[in-house]
């Protein structure tokens, strides 16, 4: 039984390392909360928000997800205990969408379940792999030059995987120098929804260029269109923005949308919601991965511990701390060793929280009691 007492949110303010550009823009400082929860026993839990600070990826943002958990979720979360993980998301049902501000909290009741079980949060929720391979992604650099040095980079680092982020007058020319430069390397695109049907022959001549997947290319609420597509293309179409429920999935399945899924953790639901949308994947022989959202180590260690399912067959874009952040505010840090994360084997996410880090981090904190 999960009995919460108190709810800590920590609104925390981090700078990467460098600007992430995508066709979207450039992030330098990323906004978010670190949810502690900790329960009548003294068992502490923690969760992760992955919303920005704009809605230009979801219609999520940092400022939404404080509004819907602090007047909508945590009331719910408070009502009564919770039995297992899983009864989260159907207590959330009745708030309508906000997956981010839903799986920042579910996540926190993960981790607080798997620590009271004494089990790794991997094992918690049924994930086998004792190692994961991960690959690296990778923002629009200033110029074709600078996106060679940095994937070089990361190459002799040993990652599983090149994600490069494309968007109309980058992409077909510059994957080619890639290719030329990096013939064998498994090489992926992602478009964050750049392109329309209009570009199917321009699409088509990533073709020629032996890629594992173009991610999202047409827009980020669409189904329909990208079905057209995929029938067009012999690269494997993947759908990312599209995907925020066990139902998109479904549709996306039957219409023939894609044969990869990228699953995000807090854009669609949470963990109890992605464990589904792999078992359902598996099925169907659908190809699924874990993306990434900049995250720090609370929501890289929720990463890591779904990418140990069963069906999460591709390297995720769940790369080393050190990548984005000087210090991040688990310890010890993620480390990434010849492309492979050694998934922790300690109660809950499996690593510890850097208090020092994360109060100097820290912008705001709200406290709530179970009264």
């Amino acid at each position: 039984m999960i009995s919460i007492n108190q709810i800590i949110l920590h609104r925390v303010m981090m700078k990467l390392n460098d600007p992430f550009v995508t066709s979207f823009g450039s992030i330098q400082d990323k906004e978010f909360f670190i949810i502690e929860m900790i329960d009548e026993d003294g068992y502490r839990g923690f969760g992760e928000s992955v919303a920005f600070s704009s809605p230009w990826y979801t219609e999520e943002t940092v400022k939404t997800n404080e509004h819907i958990m602090t007047d909508f979720l945590i009331p719910l979360l408070l009502q009564a205990p919770l039995k297992h993980p899983d009864e989260v998301t159907e207590r959330f049902s009745q708030i309508r969408r906000n997956s981010m501000a839903k799986a920042a909290l579910e996540g926190a009741v993960w981790d607080l379940y798997a620590k009271k079980q004494n089990k790794s949060l991997a094992n918690s929720l049924g994930g086998t792999k004792e190692k994961i391979d991960v690959g690296i992604s990778i923002g629009i650099q200033p110029t074709v030059k600078d996106l060679l040095n940095v994937i070089d980079t990361y190459m002799a680092e040993g990652y599983k995987r090149i994600k490069v982020k494309i968007k109309p007058g980058w992409d077909v020319e510059v994957l080619k120098e890639v290719r030329k430069h990096f013939p064998d390397v498994p090489l992926m695109a992602d478009a964050n929804s750049a392109y329309t049907l209009n570009d199917i022959q321009h699409l088509k001549k990533l073709d020629d260029l032996n890629l594992m997947m173009i991610e999202q290319p047409l827009g980020h609420d669409d189904i329909i269109d990208h079905a057209k597509l995929q029938a067009e293309l012999i690269t494997p179409v993947c759908l990312d923005e599209s995907i925020h429920s066990f139902e998109d999935v479904k549709t996306a399945v039957e219409l023939r949308s894609c044969k990869i899924i990228n699953v995000k953790i807090g854009r669609v639901g949470g963990l109890t919601v992605a464990k589904k949308i792999n078992d359902y994947c598996k099925l169907h022989d659908i190809s699924i991965w874990c993306g990434g959202m900049l995250e720090a180590g609370v929501g890289r260690a929720h990463n890591i511990a779904i990418t140990t399912l069963d069906q999460f067959v591709l390297p995720g874009d769940t790369a080393g701390s050190k990548r984005y952040w000087q210090h991040d505010i688990i310890e010890p840090e993620v480390t990434v060793e010849n492309g492979i994360i050694n998934v922790p084997n300690k109660p809950g996410i499996g690593y510890n929280i850097n208090r020092k880090i994360l109060q100097s981090s820290t912008i705001e904190k709200k406290v709530f009691n179970n009264k």
